[in-house]
């Protein structure tokens, strides 16, 4: 028991025997003097009743906040769905805007298409774009984006068409590689796996010496390709015995193409 308390139960005590002793007279004084000790108690009790009271009033329940809790759950997925949103949005509108400066500066006439379709057993064969023979596309027109070469037009209809990629092993460009004098051809190989198939460049001249990071283009040799177009970077090159091969990583992402060009002839 608190010493306060103690006091006052003494307190009470004190008077109770004081009052069966005494007469009227001295109750009363008794009475005015024990209410004169309490009354501080009573005040400090009365006080202390009424903040438990305001704190018991200003405190939420158990269900109130979870349920408040819940609602900033939601509001957060909410504000992260919009932020991803944003950041896709952003993303694409810079993408469009590379390839709108891309085509502005570029010397050839091109014409913007989108992938439409791409069957999952020939995901690095063939490409079917949203564009054809009435947008003025036609069979072996070449197709690239601001990065650098696709690959080529090869059935078309009227509304769409199919594009053949680099990675293909029936795609065959006549490449060369910066700095050198050295040509050969470009294609893909045949891949057991799922993964994409391995772009190479078979060199005519095993006495070439190529270094990783050298780029390769497209020489102009045999009329489909113009020169120029930028088809990927070396990463490793090694001479065999009756030819030497250059590993190339392409310059285009062709596992998330989306938006591509079909060139169609100079400006």
């Amino acid at each position: 028991m608190k010493r306060a308390n103690i006091v006052a139960l003494v307190a009470v005590a004190g008077i109770v025997l004081a009052l069966f002793f005494l007469g009227t007279g001295g109750a009363q004084r008794i009475q005015s003097m024990a209410l004169g000790i309490i009354s501080p108690f009573l005040r400090s009790g009365s006080g202390l009743e009424k903040k438990v009271t305001a704190i018991r009033q200003g405190l939420k329940s158990l269900a109130e906040l979870e349920r408040e809790a819940e609602q900033l759950r939601v509001r957060n997925k909410e504000l992260e769905a919009v932020n991803t949103t944003l950041r896709d949005l952003e993303s694409e509108n810079n993408r469009l805007r590379r390839a709108l400066q891309y085509r502005e500066r570029e010397i050839f006439r091109l014409i913007p298409a989108q992938i439409i379709a791409r069957d999952a057993s020939t995901w690095w064969n063939t490409v079917k774009i949203d564009r054809g023979s009435d947008d003025g596309i036609a069979s072996e027109m070449p197709v690239l984006t601001e990065t650098g070469l696709v690959g080529k037009v090869t059935t078309v209809s009227a509304s769409s068409a199919i594009v053949v990629l680099i990675s293909d092993e029936n795609c065959k460009v006549a490449a060369r590689v910066e700095g050198t004098r050295e040509q050969g051809i470009v294609s893909g190989q045949r891949d057991s796996g799922a993964g994409m198939p391995q772009v190479g460049m078979w060199v005519r001249s095993k006495l070439a010496k190529l270094e990783p990071g050298q780029k390769v283009y497209s020489s102009g040799v045999g009329g489909v390709y113009p020169s120029g177009l930028l088809i990927g970077t070396i990463r490793d090159f090694k001479v065999r015995e009756l030819d030497a091969y250059a590993t190339l990583n392409p310059a285009v992402e062709l596992t998330t193409l989306e938006d591509v060009f079909v060139v169609t002839g100079k400006k």
